[in-house]
């Protein structure tokens, strides 16, 4: 079983534009993410697909594998179905995000190791939530999960709501996961869910993976207990440096 893992960058983000070159202590952010990925002992291949020249040119400069995509897509998991359509012999895909430059390259190995399973059709991974103010933090995506490790819902508010229970003794009353977004696909599965028309699930909470529940297909999760910092905002840039570099 041949795994490949994606990384999505593009250069017109919102909230940060050029995000993926942004310099962090020497390196750039998409460059971290890239040897992070490159140091797994699952994948094969480690691939950028960009839809920006100044991209695409980073990468060549330091020695990466990168392809050009289409511009339109709304999201890294159509981006990563282009790539697919023109690169044969792999059976995984792992889609690794852009904006993590310090992922841990065994949270990727945990990912890979859910499609020993040959019934899970998409994998990704969930991390038992820690304080309150990260339950009800609406930028950190929570789960439901079912007893055997399936994904039931996804919201950006905490469920499963307690009827009774004072917020601030949810924690106490049952474990919460927050979502981390990286995700596997077998490559005929991620041809199917590019196909997939929008949902209105995913339009209300602005979470794909909605989508790929609302049209019957199974979500496989594993628990990490890693934290995961991703770089949104400059604030969050400067939060990495302080973390990393001047503690």
């Amino acid at each position: 079983m041949k795994t490949i893992g994606i990384i999505p960058a593009r250069y017109d983000s919102t909230r940060f534009p050029g995000k993926p070159l942004v310099d962090i202590a020497g390196q750039s952010m998409i460059q971290r993410v890239y040897n992070q990925a490159k140091h797994t002992s699952s994948l094969s291949e480690v691939i950028v697909a960009t839809d920006d020249q100044r991209i695409y040119d980073h990468i060549k400069s330091f020695g990466g594998n990168v392809v050009m995509t289409k511009r339109e897509h709304q999201s890294g998991t159509d981006r990563c179905a282009e790539v697919i359509e023109n690169i044969q012999g792999f059976d995984i895909v792992i889609n690794i995000q852009g904006d993590e430059p310090f992922i841990d390259p065994q949270q990727i190995d945990l990912l890979s190791s859910c499609f020993a399973q040959p019934d899970t059709q998409i994998a990704t991974l969930v991390r038992k939530v820690e304080d309150i103010d990260e339950l009800f933090n609406e930028n950190k995506p929570k789960v439901v999960l079912r007893k055997d490790g399936q994904a039931i819902y996804f919201s950006r508010q905490a469920i499963p709501f307690l009827r009774g229970t004072k917020k601030e003794d949810w924690l106490k009353s049952r474990p919460y996961y927050n979502h981390i977004g990286i995700y596997g696909y077998r490559v005929n599965i991620l041809t199917e869910l590019a196909n997939l028309p929008y949902s209105d699930l995913e339009a209300m909470e602005g979470l794909e993976q909605l989508r790929w529940l609302d049209n019957g297909y199974n979500i496989h999760t594993a628990v990490s207990n890693h934290t995961n910092d991703a770089i949104d905002t400059p604030e969050d840039l400067q939060h990495i440096i302080r973390k990393y570099f001047n503690s």
